[in-house]
């Protein structure tokens, strides 16, 4: 596909802490993006009705306000267990810095559809709105080595489409999973969407990359066999958890490393770049993080900019909400 330049850049880092002011090397981030602070969580782990293994993953979150004729909150939160048995599930509220409620029917998706499939188990939900169709497109995993994608008119009932992405599809992995799905037109490629998702790369033993693919319509796919980014220029062996960003013209991806801390690349918008830029989010070491932050999804909310993430470590982590300084 093409050929990525390597570098490293200078960054300043992102800091999460108790709310107050911020110094001005605090406000700034990589590639001057703002610092996120922690705010809290959209809803209490403990009382969830559906909440079979107490660890939460991979939060995405939607303004449907627009999209919707009468919907349960302006905003809709999906989330995951990652354990057997998983389950993908819904939360709604009508702020993003406020309380979210549980859908009473969730898992929406299990991890058996007859007679499409039955797995240990489906997570990491990442929600499309697909404009051309106005349906909700909601990829998921399950297994680890397989990416699924479901259809929704209204975003809580949806009908399976099939399967998008698996090992078999990019050389020399044996996990493709934690998908996110962005559109993001590269006109040489014909393409109106892409993905960014996570494999296990065998060129390399004992380390997970962030790899890429293209589409014209968000389900077919073609898929790049080399990594986008790799994990040594950020002093991690596993990366995950990727999320699309734009600015300034250019494109970036954002991720977690095995340590913890979130990591900032530009990848370029032709996707042709590989600029290490540093840490983008450092963890509390206390609670709800516990020295864990990771599969950032960003939203806006009265020109406000907030991340919503995966925090504390994988046995008992939950879904947490950090607001831009």
């Amino acid at each position: 596909m093409h050929r990525r330049t390597l570098l490293q850049g200078a960054a300043l880092l992102g800091t999460a802490g108790a709310l107050g002011a911020a110094s001005p090397a605090q406000a700034a981030g990589p590639a001057g993006f703002p610092s996120y602070r922690y705010l809290g969580t959209p809803f209490t782990k403990a009382a969830l009705a559906y909440n079979p293994t107490g660890e939460l993953i991979f939060p995405c979150v939607r303004g449907v306000y627009d999209k919707l004729s009468a919907p349960r909150g302006r905003y809709y939160l999906w989330y995951a267990p990652h354990d057997a048995p998983g389950g993908i599930c819904l939360a709604y509220g009508n702020s993003l810095s406020g309380q979210f409620t549980e859908h009473p029917a969730n898992p929406i998706i299990p991890r058996s559809w007859a007679p499409h499939y039955s797995v240990s188990h489906v997570s990491s939900p990442h929600v499309l709105w697909h404009a051309p169709s106005r349906r909700f497109y909601l990829y998921f995993h399950g297994e680890n080595t397989t990416t699924r994608l479901a259809v929704s008119t209204n975003g809580i009932d949806y009908t399976y489409h099939g399967v998008v992405l698996t090992t078999g599809m990019v050389p020399n992995t044996t996990e493709t999973s934690y998908a996110r799905v962005f559109e993001h037109p590269i006109a040489a490629l014909g393409a109106r969407y892409v993905m960014v998702f996570m494999a296990y790369h065998t060129v390399t033993p004992g380390v997970r990359k962030i790899f890429w693919g293209w589409s014209p319509d968000g389900l077919t796919w073609q898929y790049d066999p080399i990594p986008l980014v790799s994990p040594a220029a950020d002093g991690e062996t596993d990366l995950s958890g990727p999320h699309l960003l734009t600015r300034n013209g250019t494109t970036y991806v954002v991720y977690h490393g095995g340590s913890g801390k979130m990591y900032l690349t530009e990848v370029g918008p032709n996707f042709d770049r590989e600029v290490h830029l540093g840490v983008f989010h450092t963890p509390l070491t206390g609670a709800p993080d516990n020295r864990r932050s990771a599969a950032p999804a960003f939203g806006t909310d009265g020109g406000v900019s907030y991340m919503f993430y995966e925090a504390g470590q994988r046995s008992s982590s939950t879904i947490a909400v950090a607001r831009a300084i």
